[in-house]
């Protein structure tokens, strides 16, 4: 029993790993979200799920607020519950007409 521990903890650690890794492509709008004091940045896809931005710095997305974009991006924590969307990082951004 004892040695099949390390290999489960090990096993679950890449798992999670693999997961927070993952880079997909997202296409939607840009716009703020929340009351004034915790407003952020987010894309909404044509199914209006919201994916949270975490670099809005990183590519002056203030800018694009309520334009069509494609983006690539990373998972960075996937959702928790209603209130609380999963959180992206941008890595590639373009905007569609």
């Amino acid at each position: 029993m004892k040695t099949k521990a390390p290999f489960f903890i090990l096993g679950t650690l890449l798992l999670e790993a693999c997961m927070h890794g993952q880079n997909i492509e997202l296409e939607g709008t840009i716009k703020y979200v929340g009351a004034t004091p915790h407003h952020y940045l987010a894309l909404e896809d044509s199914k209006q799920h919201l994916f949270k931005i975490s670099n809005p710095q990183a590519f002056k997305l203030e800018k694009l607020q309520n334009h069509r974009v494609k983006a690539k991006v990373a998972i960075i924590k996937k959702a928790v519950g209603p209130g609380f969307p999963p959180i992206i990082k941008i890595l590639d951004i373009q905007e569609k007409e």
